[in-house]
């Protein structure tokens, strides 16, 4: 009778919890300013369209197209990325105004609001007020203007860039464009664009009214694109429009348009709300309010990619892969919660491997940027196999495993890698020690999904080639650190000294050595005996962690944020490092640093995280290091106790 009442009095506890949307504790604001470069713009779960506010352009607080600390407005852009470090998309900008507008069609902003699939804002400059949500493909708005004229600007050369340059323009970012006026309810266009890769997206714009006049501006002589300003007439009645976009053709934009069928602001608002619900309810917990909202804005942001590619009724395509950053906690976390997503992701993933040669490094538009280094969707796809993902071939996945760490492409010279055992830095002029560490995990999960498969001879080379990290390990120093082609160490050695590829040079990346020390993700144990054993590993972290650099050091890595000492919680290669004092058997200096961390860097305000989102990973190490532990090894499914701050409600998915 105790344990039905206790039960009873339990499920009450999840029904209240429950009743009200956990969609009510998300700040998309979260992240806008410093440099958490995320976004308050609409958006569905994993959706191509995330239509929203653009603040700025070129420089780098503008990745996503925003930032909070701005008073202005330039526009409203179709897509954008979250949280990266690089910026990229932010197509096809729109503007209203009445009677009159700011500079350029700039305006302030006030009353500002943002939730999950909605954002509002009014423009006092413009008289207008904007209100925007969406469906997976489609961005839908409603522009209502205060004065007699009713107009709206539309860019189709707008993109997001990043220069040095104060006099760069938009020139760059646009190649080519071909666009039409079907009829005085419609615009339809191409873009061929530039901006960290290059691709095509086809747009189609529909209106619930006919425009009376259709003017077109040529903002710069430069420019592929003309603008347009369209005239409504005069009247109280908002504009609605929908946008929708495609990389496929204009059939595929037009297609997609049909996703969102009538005029009904409200419901589509309703259908995006619920389709965050269903995600947040996956992990009902209890906490205080403040880590309510930084639980669940984390969930949020960590659905923002990555994104459909395909058109409505083709098979699922998902792009936006920064696997460098997401495959340490975040794609682990999706396969957990929802599996048949993930599923598609890693099918597509595999798509990518066939079409070219290797799986994704760096992921965007079904292209690849080759930003960062290793080939880290190996252990997403490595650990999708073992989980037993629907509709993961194992053989195909092996094959694209095996082909990406075995034929040379851009960033991984295994030719180079296989004759020294490691990346001599006077042949591989930057990045050595990072790309070494960094490819021996991989390596090492390619050898357990091959042992699985009983290959045995790929599972020798493979787990074989995972000690590679011995042959940079320097006793005297005890660090990893450069060694060129002949076996000698780089001179002079800085441990403090931050390096960022072709940035700043030198043999990490966006790290120093103190950094790269505990890259050993996938064998733990023998990095605590090289460093001479428990306490002289735990002494070492304890050093990482309050130790500061020596003034001779200098320079800057814009990425290298969030620092306690020598870590960085605002990058991740350090993602890991606070639970190796659980493995070391010290888990109470493990749950000290992670309040220090939650206290410090994950605050419920504009500036609040440390660092760049990083496409949902710095929101996994929070929604995991909340529930209380972290997995060190992404694949393998151990996961390291730490200091939970939340409470589920229920069983969680993976339990």
């Amino acid at each position: 009778m105790k344990k039905t009442l206790l039960f009873l009095l339990f499920a009450g506890v999840c029904l209240t919890a429950c009743a009200r949307p956990l969609g009510r504790w998300v700040d998309p604001f979260i992240g806008t300013d410093y440099t958490g470069h995320t976004s308050p713009a609409a958006a569905c779960p994993l959706g191509m369209v995330q239509p929203g506010p653009q603040s700025g352009n070129y420089l780098w607080k503008y990745c996503s197209g925003y930032n909070w600390s701005d008073s202005l407005l330039v526009g409203f852009t179709q897509n954008r990325l979250s949280g990266t470090g690089v910026p990229s998309l932010c197509n096809v900008l729109v503007m209203p105004f009445s009677d009159a507008h700011g500079p350029d069609y700039a305006s302030r902003k006030a009353a500002e609001k943002a939730s999950p699939g909605h954002y509002a804002v009014d423009l006092p400059d413009n008289g207008a007020h904007v209100d925007i949500t969406c469906s997976e493909r489609v961005a839908c708005y409603e522009f209502r203007l205060s004065g007699r004229g009713r107009h709206l600007l539309v860019n189709p050369q707008y993109i997001q860039l990043r220069s040095n340059d104060p006099k760069a323009t938009l020139a760059r970012g646009i190649k080519a464009w071909d666009g039409s006026s079907p009829d005085n309810r419609t615009l339809c266009g191409h873009i061929n664009a530039s901006s960290w890769v290059k691709y095509d997206l086809w747009y189609e714009i529909s209106f619930d009214q006919p425009f009376q006049a259709c003017d077109t501006l040529v903002l710069h002589p430069d420019y592929k694109a003309p603008a347009y300003v369209l005239d409504f007439g005069e009247g109280g009645k908002p504009v609605k429009a929908r946008i929708s976009l495609s990389y496929t053709g204009a059939e595929g934009a037009h297609a997609n348009l049909a996703e969102v069928p009538g005029w009904s602001f409200r419901k589509v608002r309703k259908a995006a709300e619920s389709k965050w619900e269903e995600i947040f309810r996956l992990l009902p917990v209890e906490a205080s309010d403040s880590v309510m909202t930084a639980f669940y804005t984390s969930m949020y942001h960590m659905y923002f990619q990555p994104n459909v590619i395909s058109d409505v009724g083709a098979p699922v395509r998902y792009s936006t892969f920064s696997q460098w950053d997401t495959f340490r906690a975040a794609d682990l976390l999706r396969t957990l919660l929802t599996p048949d997503v993930e599923a598609d992701v890693v099918n597509s993933m595999l798509a990518e491997a066939e079409e070219r040669g290797h799986l994704p490094v760096w992921g965007l538009c079904g292209k690849d940027n080759y930003c960062m280094i290793a080939n880290h969707s190996v252990p997403t796809v490595v650990d999708a196999c073992f989980r037993g993902l629907p509709g993961v071939d194992k053989e195909r996945a092996w094959t694209a495993v095996k082909v990406s760490l075995t034929t040379p492409h851009e960033k991984s010279d295994w030719a180079v890698y296989d004759k020294y055992g490691y990346y001599p830095f006077d042949i591989v002029k930057v990045e050595s020690v990072s790309r070494t560490l960094e490819s021996c995990y991989d390596d090492w999960c390619a050898a357990q999904l091959a042992k699985a498969l009983g290959k045995d001879e790929d599972y020798a080379f493979f787990e074989a080639r995972s000690r590679n990290y011995r042959n940079l390990f320097d006793p005297s120093t005890g660090f990893f650190r450069g060694k060129d082609s002949q076996g000698r160490w780089r001179e002079p050695f800085e441990p403090y000294r931050y390096a960022h590829a072709g940035k700043q040079g030198g043999d990490f990346t966006e790290a120093n050595a103190w950094h790269y020390l505990w890259h050993v993700l996938q064998d733990p144990e023998d990095l605590i005996e090289l460093l001479g054993g428990r306490e002289k590993f735990v002494a070492k972290l304890d050093t990482l962690f309050e130790v500061s650099p020596p003034a001779s050091v200098t320079g800057e890595v814009q990425d290298i944020t969030g620092l306690i000492g020598q870590y960085s919680q605002g990058n991740e290669p350090c993602h890991h490092v606070i639970y190796l004092y659980t493995l070391a058997g010290r888990r109470d200096k493990a749950a000290e640093r992670i309040r220090q961390v939650f206290e410090k860097f994950y605050k419920c305000e504009p500036g609040g995280l440390c660092g760049n989102d990083d496409c949902g990973q710095m929101s996994a190490w929070y929604i995991f290091s909340a529930l209380g532990y972290y997995p060190v090894n992404p694949v393998g499914g151990q996961f390291v106790p730490g200091e939970a701050q939340v409470r589920p409600l229920r069983k969680l998915p993976w339990e």
